[in-house]
């Protein structure tokens, strides 16, 4: 009987080899297998739609910017370059603006290859290095700036006897000019290539020059002072403008903006003004007196996040009779030096509100000529002179700001120090451009 069970036993007891229980795992794993296949293939297709309704929200954004009667917060803009004015938000309630970062209400600098036309000023190029303002917009600006040039020289009148023996009067020339200019300025875009301006200008000027000698040099040292401080206050001279913009600035091809600018000498002009016996004015003067002609070229280069920007121009200054008489002599007539100048720099975006810019601008201006003849000629001198004054260089740092207030409007801060001896010493100009139209 125990065999019987032994063997029965023996008889249902199956040996599994390796090989055959591999194959009883292969359908186990064939099937999880294809599980991941089909959901490799729905998230690929859930891509695929997502990808085709971000190019359907994309289209529908164009086509929303590209109507006219649209809001001018639907109106795309160009990224801000170093100094912009700032972007416009977004279409509201749009749900694909979060994914289209080309339509974001980005304040980036030099952002590649913009496609809207969007007005972009650089603070330290004074307005003359900007995109065009789109057709149809205008745009207002308030701007105040205030300039400050000293210069002290000490002046010898006297007798060299030996080296370091001075026999004689020492005099201690020292000159402050102060100017404090509030303008206000209107930029329509006639095209979206083409844009005029104007400027007008309300100055106010202090000139003090004191001719003083030092101290125990003369017997009477007040008396022998010279003290010619003037004031001026109004308006100052307009200001005309024109500027097309030549290149679109994209694959990387930098912006090209013509300008020309005209000065029109609406100031009062410093041969005219009231002076006292010995020619000394009475008044300062708060133009320049003479017709200017400014042609110039700008370039924009973005490179995000910066944006490399220039400028190259040459300025026509028109001479005309003065008959100014400042004793001993005539003054017939004057010639202002011309100039060449150049700027270069850099703008950074820390965000998309703020912005700084840095930069260097140089100016060469080349001497005056001047005509004059004495009042009682003499025999050395009996007729007309002509004498020409030398040359300026004119260099300054300059250093901006741009904070985006609003869609419309923005502030920027600018200064210049002077780094050459001729250059005025300060310069800060605050500005404010807004929009007052949109564009069509």
């Amino acid at each position: 009987m125990r065999a019987l069970v032994l063997a029965s036993a023996a008889a249902a007891v199956t040996i599994v080899t390796p090989a055959q229980a591999q194959r009883a795992r292969r359908p186990s794993l064939q099937r999880q297998l294809d599980a991941a296949m089909a959901l490799i293939e729905a998230q690929r297709q859930r891509l695929d739609e997502q990808a085709a309704q971000i190019a359907e929200l994309r289209t529908q954004v164009r086509e929303a910017q590209a109507l006219p009667s649209l809001p001018p917060a639907v109106a795309p803009r160009q990224p801000a370059l170093a100094a912009a004015q700032g972007a416009a938000p977004g279409v509201p309630g749009d749900p694909g603006a979060a994914l289209q970062p080309p339509v974001q209400p980005l304040e980036r600098v030099g952002q590649a290859a913009p496609d809207e036309d969007r007005p972009i000023e650089l603070a330290v190029l004074d307005g003359g290095g900007s995109v065009i303002t789109r057709a149809g917009q205008l745009t207002g600006e308030v701007q105040i700036d205030y300039a400050r040039a000293d210069r002290n020289r000490a002046v010898f009148r006297g007798i060299e006897l030996v080296e370091a023996v001075l026999v004689g009067v020492f005099d201690i020339n020292e000159s402050r000019q102060d100017v404090v200019t509030a303008s206000a300025a209107l930029r329509y875009g006639l095209t979206n290539r083409l844009e005029f301006g104007v400027r007008v200008p309300f100055v106010h000027r202090a000139d003090t020059s004191i001719l003083a000698p030092i101290s125990g040099s003369t017997p009477n040292d007040a008396a022998a002072t010279i003290d010619s401080s003037t004031r001026g206050t109004g308006i100052g001279d307009i200001e005309l403008s024109a500027r097309y913009q030549l290149t679109q600035g994209r694959e990387g091809v930098p912006y090209l903006i013509a300008n020309l600018q005209g000065v029109i000498p609406t100031g009062s002009d410093p041969f005219a003004i009231p002076r006292d016996a010995l020619g000394r004015a009475t008044r300062a003067a708060t133009g320049a007196g003479f017709w200017g002609i400014s042609p110039s070229i700008t370039a924009i280069l973005p490179s995000d996040p910066v944006v490399l920007f220039g400028t190259l121009g040459y300025t026509f200054n028109l001479g005309k009779s003065v008959n100014t008489q400042i004793p001993p002599v005539i003054i017939d007539y004057v010639d202002p030096a011309d100039a060449v100048s150049g700027s270069a720099g850099i703008g950074i975006s820390f965000n998309q509100r703020t912005t700084i810019n840095l930069g260097y601008a140089h100016t060469w201006a080349f001497g005056t000529k001047t005509r004059t003849r004495l009042i009682e000629p003499t025999a050395n001198w009996p007729g007309t002179m002509t004498s020409t004054s030398r040359d300026l260089q004119v260099g300054r740092l300059l250093f901006g700001v741009t904070y985006r207030v609003t869609d419309r409007s923005s502030i920027n801060w600018s200064v210049e120090l002077g780094a050459t001896e001729d250059a005025t010493d300060l310069r800060t100009v605050l500005r404010v451009p807004t929009v007052l139209l949109t564009g069509r």
